[in-house]
């Protein structure tokens, strides 16, 4: 398995951010060959972080650009600032 994991800063709005991942978002990812699973954490002080899990490289390497695209067009007014990407193999799961 994959993992992409962005953290977003200075988010304005968790509640709406939160609102057009949940409609818009997941339904994309989820269209992705190899996804496993999507994660959506509001941990506080305007900071989000996401989590991407795909069966295969290809599919995390597809979601970080679906990512950008989806951010881009439909988010950048309460999440004005690029995330910190991180991506790679899972080593342990549970």
């Amino acid at each position: 398995m994959y993992a992409a994991v962005r953290r977003y800063e200075g988010v304005t709005d968790p509640a709406e951010a939160v609102r057009l991942v949940k409609e818009g978002f997941v339904p994309l990812m989820r269209q992705v060959s190899g996804f496993v699973a999507y994660y959506w954490i509001d941990a506080g002080d305007g900071v989000v972080v996401s989590t991407s899990v795909f069966q295969d490289r290809a599919g995390v390497e597809e979601s970080i650009s679906r990512a950008a695209d989806f951010v881009r067009d439909n988010l950048a007014s309460v999440l004005p600032n690029p995330p910190e990407v991180m991506a790679g193999e899972v080593g342990a799961s549970a």
